[in-house]
C-alpha cells in the first residue's frame, strides 16, 4: 500500500489539481467596474502567484500591512508539488531496497519472479525449476558463511544476534537487517508526513481528523476549515507613470473546495497506513527475534511432506532451520511465500532439506565411518537412529 497505491494516490490528486489549476479558473475575484478585462486577468494572475489572506468576513480588515501578511495563505499554490514529494517519499524506502538488496549476493525480485512462474508450469518443469531454486539457494546459502572464524568475527557474530541487526554479508543476517531497516523507513516515512503537511499548512494537522470528528460528532455539522478558506482578500498595486494605485479586492479560490477534501482523506489514510506500518514492524521483529519462530516455520512445510517421522530429522531440522538456513534464508524462503504461494515454499523447503540432510550424513560418515555409525546405533545415540542417517 505505501509504495504502489498511495504513490498512485497521491500522482492522481497532483494531476487533478494541476489541472483544474492550468485548465479551470483557480482563482475569481471581485473588481471595481471601472477595470477593463485586460486589468481583470493580469490582477487575477497577480493575486493567485502573489498569495492571498483570509480574514473572516464578520472580522474588521487590519489596516496594519503586517497583520495582513501574517494572515497569508501561501500553500495552495504549491499543493501539485506537495503532493508529488509525498508521492516521492512513499516510494522512496523502496527504491532503496530494490538498489541494495543485491548487495547480499541474492536479487529478491529474480527469486521470486522464478517461484512464481513454477505455479503455471507442467508437474515435469515445475519439479526441474524447483530443483534448480533449490540449488541456487543453496549455493547462496554456503557462499555467504565465515569459514575462518578468528576473535573478531565471532564478537561480530555475537553482537549480530543479540541486536539483531547484521554488520556483514557472511552473518546471515544482511537481508534481514536490511528489510527491518526498511521497514523502520516506512514507518519514519509515515510519522514524517503528518509534520511534514502541520510544517506546511501551519496547523496542528497531526490531530486534523481527531477536531473533524468531534466537531461533526458534536455539532452535527462540517467543520469550518480557515487553513481551506474559499473567500479571501488580495492587496496589489498598480502603477501608473508616477502614481501608485493600491487596491484590495475580494477573491475566491474554488481550489480550496478540492484541496480540503484531498487532505481530509489524505489525513484518514495516512492514520491507516501508520497503524498497518507500525503493526508489520512489530510482527517481522517477532519472526525475526524469537529464534523459536524460525524452527516453527521450517518444520510447518517439513511435515506437510512427512519428513519428520524420526528424532533424529527432528533434531536435524532445528540445525537446518538455524544454522543452515539462518535469519536470511528463513527471512527468503517468507518472501517467496508472500509473492507467490506457501505451496511453491513447501516443494522448496523439502528441496533444500533433502540436499542439507544428504550433505550432512555425507560429512559423519566421512568423519566417523561407518563402522562408528553402526556401532552409535547400536548403542542408542542420540545422533543416528535407522531412519536418520542410514
Amino acid at each position: 500500500m505505501n509504495h504502489i497505491w498511495t504513490v498512485l494516490l497521491l500522482a492522481i490528486f497532483a494531476v487533478a489539481i494541476t489541472s483544474g489549476q492550468f485548465m479551470g479558473n483557480p482563482i475569481e475575484c471581485w473588481m471595481p467596474a471601472n477595470f477593463p478585462a485586460t486589468h481583470v486577468a493580469y490582477a487575477k494572475s497577480l493575486c493567485w502567484v502573489s498569495n492571498t489572506y483570509y480574514i473572516p468576513l464578520e472580522d474588521t480588515i487590519p489596516t496594519d500591512i503586517k497583520t495582513r501578511q501574517e494572515a497569508e495563505i501561501t500553500y495552495y499554490q504549491w499543493v501539485p508539488v506537495i503532493l508529488l514529494f509525498q508521492a516521492f517519499l512513499f516510494k522512496f524506502p523502496n527504491l532503496v531496497w530494490k538498489m541494495c538488496n543485491g548487495y547480499s549476493g541474492l536479487n529478491m525480485d529474480k527469486i521470486c519472479r522464478m517461484a512464481d512462474s513454477t505455479m503455471l508450469n507442467s508437474p515435469e518443469d515445475r519439479t526441474k525449476e524447483i530443483t534448480n531454486l533449490a540449488r541456487y539457494l543453496n549455493k547462496w546459502l554456503i557462499t555467504q558463511r565465515n569459514y575462518h572464524y578468528n576473535a573478531l568475527i565471532r564478537v561480530r557474530e555475537r553482537v549480530s544476534n543479540i541486536f539483531c541487526f547484521c554488520i556483514g554479508k557472511k552473518d546471515g543476517k544482511f537481508l534481514t537487517g536490511f528489510y527491518l531497516f526498511i521497514k523502520l523507513l516506512y514507518v519514519l516515512n509515515i510519522v514524517g508526513q503528518f509534520f511534514l503537511l502541520n510544517a506546511f499548512m501551519a496547523n496542528d494537522y497531526h490531530i486534523f481528523g481527531l477536531e473533524l470528528i468531534r466537531y461533526l460528532i458534536g455539532q452535527g455539522d462540517w467543520m469550518p476549515m480557515p487553513k481551506f478558506p474559499r473567500v479571501t482578500l488580495c492587496d496589489f498595486e498598480i502603477r501608473q507613470l508616477s502614481n501608485l494605485q493600491k487596491w484590495t479586492v475580494q477573491c475566491v479560490l474554488p481550489v480550496n473546495m478540492f484541496n480540503e477534501k484531498i487532505f481530509i482523506f489524505l489525513w484518514f489514510w495516512f492514520f491507516l497506513l501508520a497503524i498497518l506500518a507500525f503493526f508489520n514492524l512489530f510482527l517481522w521483529f517477532y519472526y525475526i527475534l524469537f529464534t523459536t519462530n524460525k524452527t516453527k516455520y521450517v518444520r510447518k512445510y517439513l511435515r506437510i511432506n512427512r519428513e519428520l517421522n524420526t528424532a533424529f530429522d527432528k533434531k536435524l531440522s532445528q540445525k537446518f532451520a538455524e544454522e543452515y538456513l539462518r535469519d536470511d534464508g528463513i527471512f527468503v524462503l517468507r518472501i517467496i511465500a508472500k509473492n507467490s504461494s506457501d505451496m511453491v515454499v513447501t516443494d522448496l523447503v523439502y528441496a533444500m532439506w533433502k540436499v542439507f540432510k544428504e550433505t550432512h550424513c555425507a560429512k559423519k560418515r566421512e568423519n566417523a565411518g561407518m563402522e562408528d555409525i553402526e556401532r552409535e546405533k547400536l548403542n542408542g545415540s542420540t545422533h543416528f537412529y535407522p531412519n536418520g542417517c542410514a
